[in-house]
């Protein structure tokens, strides 16, 4: 298993404090079936900048520690972007790291909103030559109020991915609920662990996936295993044709 999201860096944002949290991270990961992490540590969210040639920095020495630990986890490098006006002019000076160097690039919203230039911000980083994949929508707020917003990202070519957790609940039935809606709709494309630790936020990857399969089927299960995979060679994603979901509003969950 491949998980694309992961704040398994030390030291870096609000993920691990110290390699001793990566190398129990790591342990974690492996007990889970996952083979490869990308490390998305966040950047330009208000409190961390990570640039791209200190993740790429501290990815190496992270697969030197864990080699030398014999942990068989391989640590990819990527980047979760909080969604700004700079975007382009930073892929094209090289300080936004894609997925694995390939086409995919993480954005985010603030959880409580959706701003308004987000629509012409992912059809720039498309033009650019990137695919943007929209990270935990099932946790912004303004999304699940209003589910059309997503819907029109993905229909113009904007992917999502969802939190393992999420699916079995760790952020309370709502999300769960709004989550499984989006699998459903064909609204997400990647399950992944947005893990930053062992305790409050871990993986949760193999009981979403057992979850996903036996809700959804095997064809939904495999489809997010693979695409996985598909992303980190650069390759198009599995996709469906996204459907809307009516529009809820989840009274008292912020």
């Amino acid at each position: 298993m491949i998980d694309i999201h992961s704040h398994i860096l030390p030291g870096v944002d609000d993920g691990a404090k110290t390699e001793e949290d990566s190398i129990a991270m790591a342990k974690a990961a492996v007990e889970q079936g996952i083979q490869a992490i990308i490390a998305t540590p966040h950047h330009k969210n208000g409190k961390y900048e990570n640039d791209r040639e200190t993740i790429l920095s501290n990815v190496a020495i992270l697969n030197e520690l864990f080699a030398n630990e014999n942990i068989p986890l391989t640590v990819i490098p990527g980047q979760e972007t909080r969604i700004n006006g700079e975007m382009i002019e930073d892929i094209n000076n090289g300080t936004l790291l894609a997925l694995n160097d390939t086409k995919y690039l993480f954005v985010e919203f603030p959880s409580g909103e959706v701003p308004r230039y987000s629509g012409k911000m992912l059809f720039d980083i498309q033009v650019a030559g990137y695919t943007p994949i929209i990270v935990h929508p099932e946790r912004n707020r303004s999304l699940i109020e209003d589910p059309s917003k997503l819907y029109d990202f993905v229909r113009k070519g904007a992917l999502t991915q969802v939190t393992a957790a999420s699916v079995v609940g760790k952020f309370g039935k709502n999300i769960q609920k709004f989550s499984q809606q989006l699998i459903e709709a064909n609204l997400t494309h990647f399950i992944a662990s947005d893990a930053h630790n062992t305790t409050t936020r871990g993986f949760c990857m193999d009981e979403a996936m057992h979850e996903i399969k036996r809700q959804f089927g095997s064809d939904y299960f495999y489809m997010f295993l693979e695409n996985s995979q598909l992303l980190i060679d650069n390759m198009n994603v599995n996709k469906m044709e996204p459907g809307m979901i009516k529009k809820k509003k989840f009274l008292g969950l912020f």
